[in-house]
């Protein structure tokens, strides 16, 4: 719900700050005083065309805030964060809370600028937000339930879940459909392509298969040149180190070498070694050394010997072996690895290819079946629709009844089509009777601001269980009723505000008297500067007595306004 509504330099308004409770609140005030500025800001709180008139006589802009709050999960919060704005999510209870902030400037000049979060945003960002939170109904704006779209999702979720679930697997069905449409259509339409596509894996698939490349092959590869690349060096340095552990041709002069240096060492030790503890310790780490050098050069003497064996013709062989996977890596993937998972995609889709005349046989009659069973699905919602449509025209005529439109009704088309869209195969239009003589026209066509402000009234009170918006705003609502009628709306008003915030403008005592919150808009002495302000209970009998009398002092409007609020109840 809107907690609060900040309005500076609009209109008569030079600021005032709204706050505003949940259930029903009603604006009043003498003609002219501004009510509509309330109104008007909410307007450009929901993206509407900036008005450089509506800004105050002498000031350089108009701005219009609004603190909102909506559970955590509303679709709102989410709008916010996309458009980069912030939202302040409180614990209340068991439950989150988004607190939403929304500003809208205009200047005298005509430019506009929009906040969602605290952030600049696009005034289409905004627009958003605002439209899912708040519902205007005034004299000239009919925003909720204008545009087809918004007449279908109202009548499906009157419907119920029943509806809900069909249209889930309907969405299902009709994505799979049109996915097997699409490939079908590739293999019907681009028999030509296809073919060439599957020659051309074929050449590659068997020059690969020719080659048999292994994984990692190629670093293996790579390894081993490198080492027959340089195998007189590789021999050289073994065969050095080995005549310095052991002896033999390499070793230098008559320097001993670390075989018999170490032997020497450990005969030394192992003499006194038992005379000491600690160079007893010593004398067994010298005779593991004595064992590890022989090790080593023994491997190395080994290592030495396995060169020998290895040779140009080698080297030859493993030249020839690159030189093929190279060719296969330029063309194909960077590395050996990634050749072998091109060609195993490769090789799937070149089953697709070459299996076009199987496949298209049963492409078509799988796309037949899903067809079939789009159709039945369709009809059933079809059923479905005309069923809700005739229960919320019956419900919606019934409140037009209570709303003085005795002969009024709502008519509600549904009417199939032979295109598959995303919600079914309806077009869906929401209609107003005005009598039983004529013929039923579009909303907003054939009726007055106050006859069509009564008919959305009757239609949110009848959807208010199971399609709300956070809040309603109705502009004049009473608009050439009074007497019982009045009453009615001011009823009905309340019934709705038991799901959701309701805001009204009215001239009408008896629509006023069921108010939670009564906020009257004054005119300066000066008549250029309006306030406005909550009244209290004894404040709000003043001004119901006002409203029905013209003369707020007189003791008897006065005891006709307290009778008014006692006798409003739902």
């Amino acid at each position: 719900m809107i907690e609060e509504i900040h309005i500076h330099d609009l209109g008569v308004i030079t600021d005032a700050v709204l706050p505003l409770g949940p259930g029903l609140s009603i604006l009043s005030g003498e003609t002219g005083a501004g009510k509509t500025m309330v109104v008007t800001a909410l307007g450009m709180l929901l993206g509407n065309r900036a008005d450089p008139g509506a800004v105050r006589s002498g000031a350089p802009k108009a701005v219009a805030e609004a603190v909102v709050r909506v559970s955590a999960d509303h679709s709102a919060a989410a709008l916010v964060e996309d458009a980069g704005g912030a939202v302040d999510v409180e614990d209340v209870g068991d439950r989150q809370e988004a607190l939403i902030t929304l500003a809208r400037t205009v200047t005298a000049e005509g430019r506009s600028r929009a906040h969602v979060g605290g952030r600049s945003a696009p005034v289409g960002a905004l627009s958003a937000v605002g439209q899912s939170l708040v519902a205007v109904h005034g004299q000239s704006d009919q925003l909720r339930l204008k545009s087809p779209a918004a007449q279908r999702h109202a009548l499906d979720q009157y419907a119920g879940p029943e509806l809900a679930a069909e249209l889930d697997r309907y969405r299902q069905l009709l994505a799979e459909y049109r996915s097997v449409q699409q490939t079908l259509r590739e293999v019907t339409e681009h028999g030509r392509e296809r073919a060439l596509e599957a020659q051309t894996l074929q050449g590659a698939l068997e020059e690969i298969d020719a080659v048999d490349p292994q994984p990692g092959e190629d670093e293996r590869l790579d390894q081993e040149s490198q080492k027959l690349t340089n195998l007189e060096q590789l021999r050289a340095a073994a065969l050095t180190a080995h005549a310095a552990l052991s002896g033999g041709e390499f070793a230098e002069g008559d320097t001993a070498d670390a075989t018999t240096l170490i032997a020497v060492a450990h005969r030394a030790l192992d003499q006194e070694a038992g005379s000491d503890r600690e160079l007893e310790e010593l004398t067994g780490r010298v005779a593991e050394l004595a064992v590890l050098v022989n090790d080593i050069a023994a491997d190395l003497s080994g290592y030495a010997s396995g060169l020998d064996e290895e040779g140009p013709a080698r080297l030859a062989e493993v030249e020839a072996r690159r030189a093929k996977l190279k060719s296969l890596t330029r063309k194909y993937g960077a590395t050996v690895d990634e050749v072998l998972e091109w060609a195993e995609r490769s090789r799937a889709r070149l089953d697709e290819l070459t299996d076009d005349p199987a496949r298209e046989q049963e492409l078509r009659a799988r796309l037949g079946r899903l067809h079939g069973e789009l159709v039945e699905l369709a009809g059933r919602m079809t059923e479905r629709r005309r069923a809700a449509a005739h229960r919320l025209s019956e419900a919606v005529s019934e409140e037009l009844t209570a709303l003085a439109m005795p002969n009024a009704s709502l008519v509600i088309e549904v009417e199939p089509t032979e295109e598959f869209t995303g919600h079914g195969r309806d077009e869906i239009a929401f209609l107003l009777k005005p009598h039983a003589a004529a013929a039923p026209r579009p909303l907003g066509k054939g009726a007055s601001g106050g006859e069509l402000s009564r008919l959305m009234l009757a239609i949110e009170v009848v959807l208010a269980a199971v399609d709300p918006v956070p809040t309603f705003v109705f502009d004049e609502v009473d608009s050439g009723v009074g007497g019982k009628a009045a009453v009615e709306i001011g009823r009905r008003l309340k019934m709705l505000a038991q799901h959701v915030q309701v805001l009204v403008v009215t001239h009408l005592p008896q629509v006023a008297a069921f108010a939670d919150q009564h906020v009257l808009v004054t005119k300066s002495g000066d008549s250029t500067v309006s306030d406005v302000r909550v009244l209290d209970e004894e404040e709000r009998v003043v001004e119901l007595a006002r409203m029905l009398a013209g003369h707020e002092d007189s003791a008897a409007a006065r005891e006709h306004a307290r009778e008014l609020v006692r006798d409003a109840v739902i």
